[in-house]
This record gives C-alpha cells, structure tokens and sequence, in this order.
C-alpha cells in the first residue's frame, strides 16, 4: 500500500509561504498543517509571525498556538502531533499541506525519523576528553567560531542548528571529531522507517537576494508596528519567557529581551533582529537545497507577459497544482 500524497511548501521566512499554502488549500481541497518551530508556542503571535484569521482565510490552520513556551517541547513530539493531524485530515478526505520554514521538523516527519530507545542506542558515540576541548574553545574562542567550524565540516546541522543553541553546536562537533562523519549523515541513517508520506515539495525562493532581504526588512517594520516589544515585555512580566527556555532564544524575542534588560538600544535591538532574521533565512535555504526532490518556484522570475494577466500569488498556485499533479 503506498503512502498518502501531501503537499510540502516551503522556504525562508518572509518568502510568502503562508499566501501560496492558502491559495493552494483553496483548490485542493486542503488543510495547513505549520512546520514551524517557534508558531507551535501559545501566547508568543506576533514575533513568530502567525498567520492572522484575515490571513487565513477560512482555511483550518494546524500545529499552531497550543505548545506552553515554558515547557520543552522536541522534534519527536512535533512528529507524533503532526503525524496524528495528517492522517486526520486524510481521514476526511482532505490533502494535508505542510506550510513553514523548519525543514527539521517536516523531514522528520515524512521520513518518520526513529526517535525511539532502541535507536538512540545506535547514536554517534560521545568523548569526554574531545567534548572538554571543545568547551575549552568555546570558553577562548567564543560561539562564533565554533558555529563556523560547524558550518564548515557538516553544513546540514548547521543550518538546523541555531548559532545560540550552545549544546547542539557541542554536540555536532563532537560528533564529527569523534567518528569522522557530520551528525547529518548519522540522523539520516536514523531514518528505519518507510516514509509515511508521499510528498510533493515545492519550495518558494527569490533569485535576487535584495527582494527577499527587503521582505525581511518590511515584516520586522510590520512586527513592531502590530506591537512587538509590548509583546515581549508582557510575556516576560507574565513569565512565559523563562531565562534559558527555546522561546526566550527566539529570534524576534532575544532582541528585544536584551534591550529590555538594557544590554542595547532599542535601535541595536531592530538591527539585530534584521540581522539575525537575514541569517535564520540563509541557513533556511542551505537546509532545503539538500532535497532533490524540491521544486523551486522564483516570484522574481515570473514572466511579464503572465503578469499582466494575472497576479503572482495566481500563477505561483497554479504552478504548484501543475507540479503537485504531475511528480
């Protein structure tokens, strides 16, 4: 028995991902199911970007606004609730689409990635004497190296990986000192399962750079105009921003955490928040590229004879159904 279609729409933040996974649900016959890391939290809406109900357009939204931002929440939980939500909207004769930019998250969950006791035992052995010297090059060198010395030698983990997440950095080095080979390729042998969907992925990129920086640069203005730092100073005051948790490492939410805490000016808070939101996209597309059954669609590349008979959300939809029927 094969495996249900899905469809997978992806890409970096701001690329417009939420806009073709609606339009896409519209004449499908489908339901948006978010692989994002951080929208998955309650209370933490306008940092992450959630789509709003306008933006929604009646279309059901799932995965979103229902984790508590003070409690661990792992990949291997997001795959069981995933799974759980697909297969639902299967049952009821609809087409799953995953929509969002945690590439992790939606892998893991169309190859079923083994999270289980038995496979944990086949994991990358660990060296004490090798982990003390990397802590020891953190202490002198700083997370800014080490993070380069990850992209260098297992460019996949890094773009999963986010630059703060010290222990993970740690980790993936002293996986690749120890047996010589990334932590991406062990994840990938982790994978013992047969997929538990057939997915179709489309990715949404822009050739030229600038567009999608600007979009970046127009979301930040948008988050602080809809409220950001009121967000961030309630949701600190009311403690849902605990010192150490994911959510605190947010992007959008360390920012403006350290201004709070007087570590910057609230200008630096802005810039570094661009900054850090350039960065999360590039290591977005680095992760995405790796899948060679990825379709890239480029809203810059759009000829113009077609867009003076339609809009570009119309003909990236219907490129989408094109590829989606015939892959």
């Amino acid at each position: 028995m094969s495996a249900p279609r899905v469809l997978c729409i992806v890409g970096p933040t701001a690329s417009g991902k939420t806009a073709l996974a609606v339009a896409a649900a519209k004449c499908l016959g489908g339901e948006v199911i978010s692989c994002d890391s951080m929208q998955i939290y309650k209370h933490l809406s306008i940092g992450t970007a959630k789509p709003t109900e306008a933006e929604m357009q009646g279309i059901p939204h799932h995965m979103i606004d229902f984790a508590d931002p003070r409690k661990p929440f792992s990949c291997a939980d997001y795959v069981q609730l995933a799974t759980a939500c697909a297969n639902d909207i299967l049952s009821r004769g609809k087409l799953p689409i995953f929509c969002g930019g945690t590439g992790l998250y939606l892998d893991s969950t169309i190859r079923q990635t083994v999270f289980s006791d038995a496979a944990k035992k086949e994991e990358a052995p660990e060296n004490e004497t090798i982990l003390s010297q990397l802590k020891a090059d953190l202490e002198r060198d700083g997370i800014d190296a080490l993070y380069a010395r990850l992209a260098e030698v297992d460019p996949p983990s890094a773009a999963a990986i986010h630059k703060n997440n010290v222990k993970r950095v740690l980790r993936a080095l002293e996986i690749y000192l120890v047996t010589g080979k990334p932590k991406s390729e062990w994840d990938a042998e982790s994978h013992k399962a047969p997929p538990a969907f057939d997915a179709c992925y489309v990715g949404l990129d822009y050739c030229d750079r600038s567009i999608l920086h600007d979009r970046i640069n127009r979301r930040v203005r948008q988050m602080l105009d809809r409220g950001l730092l009121n967000e961030v100073q309630r949701l600190y005051r009311e403690g849902y921003l605990p010192d150490g948790s994911t959510a605190a490492q947010a992007i959008g939410y360390k920012e403006f955490l350290a201004y709070l805490h007087g570590e910057m000016t609230q200008e630096d808070a802005c810039t570094k928040l661009c900054a850090a939101t350039r960065q999360y996209a590039k290591r977005q597309l680095t992760w995405f590229r790796r899948n060679p059954q990825m379709h890239w669609l480029y809203p810059d590349r759009i000829p113009e004879d077609i867009l003076e008979k339609t809009d570009p959300l119309q003909w990236l939809c219907r490129e989408t159904i094109r590829i989606f029927h015939q892959v």
